[in-house]
């Protein structure tokens, strides 16, 4: 076990992502002892997402140096930006411990700090940065047939399912790719969508990419994508999915997979152990924090990234860019 709970860091950094990396690029520059815990690989949100897939978002928008993200085409593709984000820890040799979970978050009163315990070690710090990330924990439907293991809850590719009756529940991006994905390969592939996203075309209201909707109707103009407007998932079984339609009838599916692609939320269990307050934000919740430092209201404890109300990869990464020199300015005041 690594253990450095003699030698205090300034700053410990949860999450490896966009505002983890950030985080740690600004703490580098501001001379502070600082280290980043990530529990699963560098930029592990983005190694999630489907192989090959094309980022919504432009260079200027995803990279940590300026012109730095080239891609090939307009926007990157998953591999490209994955490559971006590794080969920048690796060249500004930030301080990273990645597959190493923090496990326990305690104030440390006497020390004015926090005692901090992972899988691998303990460390005593002055300040904590929370930047986890929102995909903690998929969204369920709570129907039965659920934890069959037909049923996924992250695509990656389609490949394995084609000429298979493929089932993709959601009504957001990464649904509409998934089903496109599924359909575009060869999968028989169902889209259930709730009418009010399928009709849903303002894009400040999370409406669907035009880039995905357009190519999504090609493959229903050509019958290898079926829409069903539904309102619940009844029953998963081994072969079928019985669903409601919004019209009230019920329909049963032949069904070898299923994709359950209503979102994520974050896990706030060691801010809630911490006494920081958690509040609703729409489907998921958020914690309260200062919006100029981003600290909430446990001394010393900050957050950043997607389940903050900054949740664009954009603002993920400028926002520790903004609060780190204020940390640091924080910490040399108290010298």
């Amino acid at each position: 076990m690594r253990t450095t709970a003699d030698t205090p860091l300034d700053l410990l950094i949860v999450g490896a992502g966009p505002a983890g990396l950030s985080a740690a690029d600004a703490a580098r520059r501001e001379g502070l002892n600082y280290l980043v815990i990530e529990k699963g690989l560098i930029a592990q949100t983005i190694y999630q997402y489907p192989i090959g897939r094309t980022v919504f978002s432009t260079p200027n928008e995803l990279e940590l140096r300026e012109g730095a993200l080239r891609p090939c085409r307009e926007k990157p593709t998953r591999e490209e930006l994955l490559s971006h984000y590794v080969r920048f820890a690796l060249d500004e040799r930030l301080k990273i411990h990645a597959e190493e979970e923090v496990t326990r978050i305690e104030r440390d009163d006497a020390a004015e700090g926090f005692f901090v315990e992972t899988t691998r070690g303990q460390y005593r710090v002055a300040c904590v940065l929370l930047a986890t990330g929102a995909m903690a924990h998929p969204r369920r439907l709570h129907v039965p047939g659920e934890d069959l293991p037909k049923v996924r809850y992250l695509f990656d590719e389609p490949y394995p399912y084609v000429n298979k009756d493929a089932l993709v529940v959601g009504g957001g991006n990464s649904a509409a790719e998934a089903a496109l994905f599924l359909a575009e390969e060869g999968a028989r592939t169902t889209l259930a969508i709730w009418r009010s996203d399928w009709e849903n075309r303002d894009p400040k209201k999370n409406a669907i990419k035009h880039w995905v909707r357009a190519p999504l109707e090609e493959q229903l103009a050509a019958n290898r994508l079926r829409l069903v407007l539904f309102t619940e998932v009844l029953e998963i079984t081994e072969g079928h999915v019985h669903l409601r339609q919004d019209n009230g009838s019920v329909i049963v599916l032949d069904n070898n997979a299923v994709f359950v692609l209503i979102g994520n939320d974050a896990d706030f269990t060691l801010l809630g152990r911490l006494g920081v307050e958690i509040v609703p934000a729409g489907l998921t919740q958020v914690p309260i924090y200062d919006p100029e430092t981003f600290e909430t209201n446990v001394p010393g404890l900050y957050v950043a990234g997607h389940f903050t109300h900054s949740r664009h990869i954009k603002e993920a990464i400028a926002v520790p860019r903004r609060i780190v020199p204020l940390i640091a300015q924080s910490l040399r005041a108290t010298v």
